[in-house]
């Protein structure tokens, strides 16, 4: 007896999203979740499904929120390219937009909530005009919302581009290119909850003013997901909150409250760490007994007293820990060259904060390539972050990059990629890698101060340099105040880390972190107003005194590049079958070749140590690409003696024949009196057989370009350096910039 299968609570919910249509359906996938939707904007259809376990999970002391981004290649119709054939590890950008997802949610939890709770949001198709993205985060907070996981929510999330100085929301992908910014952000009902932007130097109004953009369009989808809640919402469940105790608290402060205020006023971490210890210790010995198993407890209590300290400081005295004003930022310091065989490197120091950024450069082909649903399959400038437990003074083994250190590596990354030279100025890979030496506070933004000087020492022509500064913000009910630079302590128990990096000229990055609801206005624009004024304090009294602009040499360690361009159709036979010829090119000149097809063109770009081989294998590339004309001249190898004369290889496939007659300016009886095998020669094309055999003359070479007669014995032209063939039409690039 056969059944069919209904779906009594399938429900479809839709609005307009920016002139888009966005369908919600529910209730008839993924049945056992505590909350779930297939969310379709355009082709693109992303699966939101959030769960959370029954009971609290023991021994932590945060609320255990994990958010996926799950990446899936059928999405875009491709076959994962790894031998496994199926997708692994998430990328670079799927870790991001995990994070972007989280910052906004997370915040509007209880935060004595010791449940697990995971969101895992899908992406199972894509157009390419609809950014899985921005649906990504509007499908978990639509998911949390008909959940029965407590959390005060909703939230939504949008793209804002500026395209012809007008501000689009969630721009398509022909627009997202020509676009001067790309700015998530998210809102609830009533204050801005998240930022992130990448911008090529946009002012502070515009970056203000888009936000607020966003900010307005968010509420629209606020409201339709506000009434699927209302709809087909499901109660909230109760849970244990881990909070402490309030007796036990008021009694633990009220015994070090004092002695907390000591250790804390000092502006250098590892004192008051160590003043700290002692107030630990006597606290657990007077209270372990009156809160028996309770050491945890005992300890958030300790940590809750210091964050009372610091911001009753703040709001109640205008006080900051380390003594400085709101507005003041800690010590500075920038120094170059610090690294002797590296091609760049610069070191910057905020107070205790302290980052070594190197810089090196590479051939095009050690770009990045990129196995994604984005778009995106390749980058030339990487940017690597590495936060070692040493930093922070602590004791834990290597395991490679987190999330966290994949995040600010993509936002220095970010910061810095308007003003990376086009890849025609400037035709290198370039890799920067920041090693935070030490850290209390903004290692992010010292990573970008310290990537700015890495790339001018190494002789980068970029467009500007490029700073950047955090801002912090303490709330209490309606009061509230902002600081800047804010270290270590003023980011734990503060509400609000907001990076803004940029030149003299504008906006490049921001990110926005919080641990409150979210931003007024007001907030908004104090921020970017203070973190405005420190940059350029940052970058005229600091930076730019350290290095006053890009160097004009490049490193001596540094691979010299040189570019041309080819026939696209003349481009395999500079290859040559299974790669033979490009490969004897870069054996006999030692350099390394890429080659790239755009249209009609082959672009060539060779990258060697020493310039004179660099030239040599252009001209040899040149010879491949053009027929040899009468009149051009080319260093060619000598590959063969015969009584008559030598044999001439001026590229790989093209060799003709030197005359004993054509050898040198004086009469030559004997051929090696001249030449031997292997010899590397100037020659000039004297004539083309109607078999396309070529004749050449090394005499016609001395007499036109050396000047040298019959009765000179002059043989100068062994270290020669090699001369372009004419008709040539290459760009070069040498140990400095044109």
């Amino acid at each position: 007896m056969n059944s069919l299968m209904t779906f009594d609570k399938y429900r479809v919910f839709e609005t307009e999203f920016a002139g888009r249509k966005l369908k919600v359906e529910t209730g008839k996938m993924t049945q056992l979740a505590n909350g779930a939707c297939l969310v379709t904007y355009g082709d693109t259809v992303v699966h939101c499904a959030v769960t959370a376990s029954a009971k609290p999970r023991e021994g932590v002391d945060f609320f255990p929120l994990s958010v996926d981004y799950e990446e899936k290649m059928y999405s875009v119709g491709k076959i994962p390219g790894s031998y496994l054939k199926r997708e692994g590890r998430p990328t670079e950008h799927a870790i991001l937009t995990s994070r972007v997802i989280d910052r906004p949610i997370r915040p509007l939890f209880d935060k004595s909530m010791r449940n697990d709770v995971s969101i895992v949001c899908t992406v199972m198709s894509v157009d390419p005009d609809c950014q899985p993205e921005v649906i990504a985060m509007v499908g978990a907070s639509i998911a949390i919302s008909i959940s029965d996981i407590p959390w005060n929510g909703p939230i939504s999330g949008c793209s804002v581009g500026m395209v012809d100085g007008e501000f689009v929301i969630n721009p398509t992908e022909e627009q997202r290119k020509v676009s001067k910014m790309s700015t998530t952000v998210a809102s609830t009902s009533e204050r801005i909850a998240m930022i992130e932007s990448g911008a090529d130097c946009v002012s502070d109004e515009d970056m203000y003013n888009a936000i607020m953009f966003g900010h307005e369009a968010n509420q629209s989808i606020i409201k339709f997901i506000n009434e699927i809640k209302d709809e087909i919402g499901k109660p909230k469940f109760e849970f244990t909150s881990l909070e402490p105790d309030h007796e036990m608290f008021e009694a633990i402060k009220a015994f070090a409250e004092e002695d907390v205020k000591a250790a804390l006023d000092t502006d250098d971490k590892t004192v008051r760490d160590e003043r700290l210890k002692p107030i630990y210790e006597a606290v657990h010995e007077k209270f372990d007994e009156l809160y028996p198993e309770q050491e945890a407890m005992i300890d958030e209590c300790l940590y809750k007293t210091q964050k009372f300290i610091v911001r009753r400081w703040l709001l109640d005295e205008q006080k900051r820990v380390d003594g400085r004003g709101m507005d003041d930022i800690r010590p500075l310091a920038s120094e170059v060259a610090v690294l002797p065989r590296v091609h760049g490197s610069g070191m910057f120091t905020r107070g205790q904060t302290q980052v070594l950024t190197v810089a090196t450069l590479g051939s095009i082909s050690d770009k990045q390539l990129l196995d994604g649903i984005d778009g995106e399959t390749e980058k030339r400038y990487i940017h690597h972050y590495n936060f070692p437990s040493y930093s922070v003074g602590e004791t834990k083994p290597s395991r490679g990059p987190g999330r966290r250190e994949i995040g600010h590596g993509a936002l220095a990354e970010r910061a810095l990629l308007p003003v990376i030279p086009s890849v025609e100025d400037f035709p290198y890979a370039l890799r920067l890698v920041s090693e935070v030496l030490s850290s209390n506070g903004s290692t992010s933004q010292g990573s970008i101060c310290g990537s700015t000087l890495a790339l001018m020492d190494a002789g980068v022509p970029i467009k500007a340099p490029v700073a950047g500064i955090s801002c912090g913000l303490i709330t209490e009910g309606e009061r509230w105040m902002t600081m800047v630079d804010i270290q270590g302590l003023e980011d734990f128990f503060g509400d609000m880390d907001f990076k803004v990096a940029g030149t003299h000229e504008g906006i490049t990055a921001i990110q926005m972190d919080l641990k409150i609801s979210g931003l007024t206005p007001e907030m908004v624009k104090e921020a970017l107003e203070k973190t405005h004024k420190a940059r350029l304090f940052i970058l005229d009294e600091v930076m730019l005194k350290a290095i006053a602009e890009p160097r004009p040499e490049l490193s001596p360690y540094a691979p010299k590049m040189f570019t041309t361009t080819i026939p696209a159709d003349k481009i395999s036979e500079v290859i040559g079958k299974s790669g033979k010829v490009i490969k004897e090119i870069q054996a006999e000149c030692d350099v390394k070749i890429d080659i790239e097809e755009d249209g009609e063109i082959g672009q060539v770009f060779v990258a060697g140590l020493d310039a004179d081989k660099c030239n040599r294998a252009i001209d040899i590339i040149q010879t491949i690409a053009r027929d040899p004309e009468p009149g051009a001249m080319y260093l060619g190898k000598v590959t063969r003696i015969m009584d008559f004369g030598a044999f001439v290889e001026i590229a790989p496939g093209k060799e003709g024949l030197v005359h004993v007659s054509q050898l040198d300016v004086k009469r030559t009886e004997n051929v090696t009196d001249v030449v031997n095998v292997g010899d590397i020669i100037r020659v000039m094309v004297t004539e083309i057989d109607d078999k396309g055999r070529l004749n050449l003359s090394r005499r016609q070479v001395l007499i036109d370009v050396d000047g040298l007669t019959p009765e000179d014995n002059g043989d100068s032209d062994r270290n020669s350096r090699p001369r372009r063939p004419r008709g040539g039409n290459d760009r070069r690039r040498g140990g400095g910039r044109r």
